[in-house]
């Protein structure tokens, strides 16, 4: 059983389903579908999946007094305005990328993403924006970001806030950087 196979069949919300997906035993096996394959749903699932296996934790600019110091949660922007499947709902462009702080400027990293951020979420054609840092090695950042068309994903990389914060800012400070765009079906 996946993940995605207990949000299909309507039985429980994606966190229910995320904690029913993570308790299973790790010797159960998973097929591997092409990036074609993926429909909506069940690339939300994938992504939340890759966090929970590769220790990221999604991240914005507010704190959690039950998070350990340092953590940071949920932004209400991404609580309380738009639900997943609001922003996935007319599909789009889908971005992941990966990003690994040179030695020293992960915290440096981690403060321009804390300004950047909001901006991005704010931006008229972003569907949603997550970024994650890696519990274990918090060098390393994940985005997953969907943005309503090309024109939108162009509109932001051309923003003053992209240019200011992550062309002028955190890119000077990165060891690696890859990104990978979808279209989600």
């Amino acid at each position: 059983m996946r993940k995605t196979d207990v949000m299909e069949i309507g039985l429980v919300g994606e966190r229910e389903a995320m904690e029913i997906f993570m308790k299973l035993p790790a010797t159960e096996t998973t097929e591997t579908k092409p990036v074609e394959a993926f429909s909506r749903r069940s690339a939300i699932g994938t992504f939340l999946a890759v966090l929970a296996a590769s220790n990221f934790t999604p991240w914005t600019i507010s704190s959690s007094q039950s998070q350990p110091q340092g953590a940071k949660t949920m932004s209400q922007y991404a609580v309380n305005q738009k639900t997943i499947g609001d922003a996935v709902a007319n599909g789009g462009v889908l971005v992941v990328a990966q990003w690994e702080a040179k030695e020293g400027q992960a915290d440096n990293v981690a403060g321009i993403l804390d300004r950047f951020l909001p901006e991005a979420q704010r931006d008229p054609g972003s569907q949603l924006f997550l970024i994650g840092r890696n519990k274990e090695n918090p060098a390393q950042f994940l985005f997953y970001e969907l943005f309503r068309d090309e024109a939108a994903f162009k509109a932001h990389q051309e923003s003053n806030y992209f240019k200011t914060y992550i062309a002028g800012q955190a890119l000077p400070l990165l060891a690696k950087r890859e990104r990978t765009q979808y279209v989600l079906l």
